[in-house]
């Protein structure tokens, strides 16, 4: 962006915007100075400049989708290592970003949903099978569990048997020293810092070798099934409809990391924060458990159809999203040259970075954007507010393919949890929000119980 803009405080020669913010949590560093310095702002770390747009009627010209297209932003591209031409990590011009988007579309079809339906039912029944000991659960331990058995499983016919083990699937712990890898990197010095990682790079080779093999694994698994049901059968064994070309191997591995990977971590986070906010309000919680047992009563195996209809649980995972979007930016790069809210000029080529939690707390929200308050997702409010201003799965055709897929599962899980049990959280748990590729509470626990009435069906 020509114009000049704002920037924090204490800029230092070649270094940049360093002082006072952590390598562990640029996003929340990032929030503080939205709020300091106003809908439009810059950083500089080490040269890299970074602008940050967060404004409401700004975020609606980045929008635009003849005006401004994806940008994969340096830290991305350091996530190429593992998603390479994947959907969430390819360019725009790539041939594998069309073509795999084209061929997984039917994927999270309507249909293809009600497919998958039966399986995210069975697996959070393994979950209850869990909690229903009672005492104190981690979260997003649990969460994590359950999401990556959930894309597993209903996607690639694959089980991580995530209940099953005391410790998380060393697929998890690779995928999560991979990330932190990379957002280390994103940060660190040009020229220096890469001769100062050579260590941490080794064990990243390694860690990448290890995902890759897992997931050659899963494919190998279903060589000669002809089935086109789930996400890796697409893959397998159907063609881009417009130029009738297939996914080669390594695209196919590609897409299934970025699946596994994006696909669980950030549900697990959007059900972690939503049972946080849910045992913080009492009323909240009670109004979505009696609609919960208004809807469904005491049936223990919800259908499809049942699901769609909790619409106030729906509004508390919203709500949860609006505070903390677990996928909480993306970049936009223009393709004319423009202007960005009646008042800062864009050149063609240049981009910048949605920041989604500070435009979630936009004076469009309201006096108290901060407060949890679900009813601000109600049909009415909906209305009321302008475009642009919800954008938790990312905007334009680079949006998440997989939004439908996370809702439903999220909403589901949701609601036989609020069926089943008694939820406590600590009182004096401070929120604490950890930063990877996505945003989750940290060391955020429940004490969980049989609800009277639910100790008539135990979980299988």
């Amino acid at each position: 962006m020509a114009t000049a803009l704002p920037h924090p405080p204490r800029r230092i020669p070649l270094i940049g915007d360093v002082l006072g913010v952590s390598p562990k949590t640029p996003v929340q560093d990032s929030m503080r100075h939205a709020a300091e310095l106003g809908p439009v702002f810059e950083r500089k770390v080490f040269g890299r400049r970074i602008v940050f747009v967060h404004g409401a009627g700004m975020v609606a010209d980045l929008s635009d989708e003849k005006r401004f297209a994806k940008h994969v932003t340096p830290a991305i591209s350091n996530l190429r290592p593992l998603g390479g031409d994947g959907l969430f990590t390819a360019h725009n011009e790539e041939p594998n970003w069309r073509r795999a988007h084209e061929i997984l579309a039917p994927a999270f079809s309507r249909n293809a949903m009600q497919r998958y339906h039966p399986t995210m039912l069975a697996i959070t029944r393994e979950l209850l099978g869990t909690w229903d000991r009672g005492g104190e659960v981690d979260v997003a331990d649990d969460m994590t569990k359950l999401t990556l058995e959930t894309i597993g499983q209903t996607g690639f016919g694959y089980s991580f048997s995530s209940f099953e083990r005391a410790e998380p699937h060393p697929f998890v712990a690779a995928m999560v020293r991979t990330l932190r890898h990379a957002q280390r990197t994103a940060i660190q010095p040009p020229v220096i810092g890469p001769l100062l990682s050579r260590k941490a790079n080794k064990r990243n080779e390694a860690d990448l070798a290890f995902l890759h093999s897992v997931v050659d694994e899963v494919v190998e698994a279903r060589r000669g099934d002809t089935s086109t049901e789930d996400l890796l059968g697409l893959m397998l064994n159907t063609t881009q409809p417009s130029t009738g070309e297939a996914l080669d191997e390594v695209n196919i591995r590609n897409q299934i990391i970025t699946f596994l990977v994006a696909g669980h971590e950030t549900t697990s986070g959007a059900l972690s924060f939503a049972l946080y906010y849910l045992a913080r309000n009492p009323d909240v919680l009670a109004r979505a458990r009696s609609e919960v047992d208004k809807v469904w009563g005491e049936n223990p195996d919800p259908s499809y159809e049942e699901v769609a209809k909790l619409r106030y649980v729906r509004r508390v995972l919203d709500e949860a999203l609006r505070l903390w979007p677990t996928a909480p930016a993306f970049a936009r790069q223009a393709q004319v040259d423009t202007v960005v809210g009646d008042t800062y000029q864009v050149r063609k080529g240049q981009w910048a970075l949605v920041l989604i939690p500070a435009l979630h707390r936009d004076p469009v929200w309201g006096e108290d954007p901060e407060a949890f308050d679900p009813d601000r997702f109600a049909p009415d409010r909906n209305r009321a507010r302008p475009a642009h201003v919800y954008k938790p799965f990312g905007t334009g055709e680079r949006a998440c393919i997989g939004r439908q897929f996370a809702l439903h599962e999220a909403t589901l899980v949701l609601g036989m949890l609020l069926s089943r049990y008694d939820l406590r959280g600590d009182p004096s748990y401070q929120l604490e929000v950890q930063e990877l590729l996505t945003l989750k509470p940290k060391g955020f626990k429940l004490d969980v119980s049989l609800r009277e009435r639910a100790e008539v069906g135990a979980a299988p």
